[in-house]
C-alpha cells in the first residue's frame, strides 16, 4: 500500500510540475506578444547585419551624414583645427569617393530634390550643384550651424542652431535667407511632413517644436512627459502621424502622435543614441547609439511597437543615414587611441588621436 501511495505522490507531484510549466510557457508567450506601449525584449540576433565597411580613410572630424538616394550620393563633412575641413563625396553605391567640396567646415548637408542644389551648414552656408558638385554660392548667417532639414513643401533649407537664431531659413531656388526663427532651446534633429508641418526634437527642453512651414512660426511644444529625456535623433512615419524620438536619458525611443503630440509608447535603446531615421518600406524605426549599437524598432501597427533587433557596430557610430532606394542603413565611425584624463576634476576624458586612415563608412542591411 505504501508503494502504492508514494506511486501515487509521484503521479500527482508530475501533474502539478507538467501544469506549472504550461502555466509558464503561457506567460512567457504572452509578454512576448507586443501590445501598445509595451516592447518585446532586444535581441542581437535577426535578419539585419553589417553589409559592407569601406575605409574611406583621411583625417578631421565627423558628425552627420547624408544619403541623397536620388544622386546616388553620400555626403559627409570632415573637420578640424589640424585638417582641411572638406565635405567628402561619395558614390552611394559603392561608397567609394567620387569627389569633395574643399574648404568647407560643415557639420551636416541637405539636398533639395527639385532644385538640385545642396546646402551645407557651414559658416557661411556653401550652397552647391547636386549633379556637377559646383559651388554656387556662400550665404551669410548667424548663430552657430550645425543640423539642416530641406523641406520639399515650399522647397525651403532649414539650419539649425543651439544658439540664436536656432533656425535660419533659405529658399533652396536662389539661396535667400528668408528669415529665421525662435525655437526656446537647442535643435537637434528635425522632420518634416511635405505638407507644411516641421517637428524639431528641442534637446534641452526635453520637447519636439512644431512649425508653420508657411508662416515660419512654432505653433506647439510637445512634452516627452518624463518618458524620454535629451532628445538627439527624431524620425517620421509620415502616413501614420507618429514622431519617433530617440532620447539619452533615458534611454528610449518615444513614439508620439504629430498632430496632438499624445506619447503612444515607449521602447528601449542603447546609450548615447545621435541619430534616428524610418523606413516606410519595412515600417521600421532606427536609432544610432554611441554604445555600439542599432536599434531596429518594428511599427506592428500605430499603437503597437517592438524591439525586432540590436545591431553590433562601432562605438563612433552615432549617426546614421537611410538609403531609400536599397533600404540600407549608412553610419560613419572611426577607430581612436587612448583617452587622456579629465584636465579638471569631474571634467569629460579627451578623445585620443584618430587612428591613420581608419575613417570608416558602415553600410547595414538584410
Amino acid at each position: 500500500m505504501g508503494e502504492i501511495h508514494n506511486f501515487k505522490a509521484m503521479c500527482l507531484a508530475s501533474s502539478r510540475e507538467l501544469i506549472r510549466r504550461i502555466f509558464m510557457a503561457g506567460v512567457v508567450a504572452c509578454t512576448l506578444v507586443a501590445t501598445p506601449g509595451l516592447a518585446q525584449q532586444a535581441t542581437s540576433a535577426g535578419p539585419y547585419k553589417i553589409l559592407k565597411t569601406a575605409k574611406v580613410g583621411g583625417i578631421g572630424g565627423f558628425d552627420y551624414v547624408y544619403a541623397d538616394s536620388v544622386n546616388r550620393r553620400l555626403y559627409i563633412p570632415r573637420s578640424g583645427q589640424t585638417s582641411p575641413p572638406r565635405i567628402m563625396i561619395l558614390n552611394l553605391d559603392t561608397l567609394e569617393q567620387i569627389g569633395e567640396i574643399a574648404g568647407t567646415s560643415a557639420r551636416g548637408t541637405a539636398v533639395d530634390a527639385k532644385s538640385n542644389h545642396g546646402f551645407a551648414t557651414s559658416k557661411p552656408v556653401v550652397m552647391w550643384d547636386a549633379k556637377t558638385l559646383a559651388t554656387i554660392k556662400t550665404i551669410g548667417v548667424d548663430g552657430n550651424p550645425d543640423g539642416i532639414l530641406a523641406d520639399p513643401f515650399n522647397q525651403r533649407i532649414y539650419i539649425w542652431s543651439h544658439v540664436a537664431p536656432n533656425a535660419t531659413v533659405i529658399d533652396a531656388k536662389d539661396g535667400a535667407v528668408i528669415g529665421t526663427i525662435d525655437l526656446g532651446g537647442a535643435p537637434e534633429q528635425a522632420v518634416t511632413d511635405g505638407k507644411g508641418h516641421i517637428y524639431v526634437d528641442i534637446e534641452d527642453k526635453d520637447e519636439i517644436a512644431v512649425l508653420d512651414a508657411k508662416t515660419m512660426a512654432v505653433t506647439a511644444h510637445y512634452s516627452l512627459g518624463g518618458q524620454g529625456g535629451t532628445p538627439a535623433g527624431l524620425a517620421f512615419d509620415v502616413k501614420n502621424h507618429i514622431l519617433f524620438a530617440a532620447c539619452r536619458n533615458p534611454a528610449t525611443l518615444v513614439m508620439l502622435n504629430s498632430d496632438d503630440g499624445k506619447i503612444i509608447a515607449t521602447v528601449p535603446i542603447g546609450a548615447g543614441t545621435d541619430g534616428a531615421t524610418f523606413n516606410p518600406a519595412t515600417m521600421e524605426a532606427f536609432s544610432s547609439q554611441g554604445d555600439g549599437t542599432l536599434t531596429v524598432v518594428k511599427e506592428v501597427s500605430p499603437t503597437n511597437f517592438s524591439v525586432v533587433q540590436t545591431v553590433q557596430t562601432p562605438t563612433t557610430a552615432k549617426t546614421l543615414t537611410l538609403d531609400s532606394k536599397t533600404n540600407r542603413i549608412l553610419l560613419i565611425a572611426a577607430e581612436f587611441g587612448p583617452s587622456t584624463p579629465p584636465a579638471t576634476p569631474g571634467g569629460r576624458p579627451v578623445r585620443g588621436p584618430m587612428v591613420p586612415d581608419s575613417f570608416s563608412v558602415i553600410a547595414v542591411g538584410k
